[in-house]
């Protein structure tokens, strides 16, 4: 009985004395019964004995700004040459017509500076495949917009779902114009947060 009521008293916490406290990131500390917890937003120092959880970016506030903006550029240029390529999908494989510039006609024998080529009757002959450069510049910029996706996630130090959603923003029509305004917005809101996250060097 007197076994039972000791282990009781040691389980037991003693009043004053520093209590285990569970932090955001799911690990426990010491807090002292003194101390409160600091926003998590690492807006506000903590208290002498406390903790502060803090946003930490992975680079100063100019690389971030121009990786923002460079990822802009690129998520447009990439959405409008995605639907471009839609485009050209739609007349090529359904309509079977291609867009030319600089061919002939192959009955006049005149120049033509754009024209609509039938894959079927061939009227046009020479000339640049415009719809076949449409598809080529689509799939080596979709390469250069990942690698914005990638700086603006590690500088920011995102989850692998926010790249995976920026990465999809390439493939899916229209889906990057809504991310990238999605993601300017989010970006600078936490810069705005958080302005002692940033590296300084």
């Amino acid at each position: 009985m007197s076994k039972e009521h000791g282990s009781e008293t040691d389980s037991a916490p003693t009043p004053g004395a520093p209590q285990p406290v569970e932090r955001t990131d799911g690990r426990k500390v010491t807090l002292s019964p003194n101390a409160s917890k600091a926003p998590a937003d690492g807006a506000g120092h903590a208290p002498q004995g406390g903790f502060t959880v803090r946003k930490k970016f992975g680079g100063t506030q100019a690389q971030i700004r121009s990786a923002l903006t460079f990822y802009k550029w690129c998520a447009w240029i990439s959405g409008t040459f995605l639907l471009l390529l839609v485009v050209e999908m739609i007349t090529h494989h359904g309509m079977g017509y291609d867009l030319v510039a600089g061919a002939k006609d192959a009955a006049a024998g005149s120049d033509v500076s754009f024209g609509v080529l039938n894959r079927e009757t061939g009227n046009l002959t020479g000339g640049v495949n415009i719809s076949t450069w449409v598809l080529i510049i689509h799939g080596w910029f979709y390469i250069i917009y990942l690698f914005s996706c990638i700086r603006i996630w590690l500088l920011m130090r995102w989850g692998i779902a926010q790249l995976i959603v920026m990465a999809l923003g390439g493939v899916v029509p229209f889906l990057s114009f809504i991310v990238e305004k999605r993601i300017h917005a989010e970006t600078l809101a936490q810069l705005e947060a958080n302005p002692q996250a940033t590296k300084r060097y």
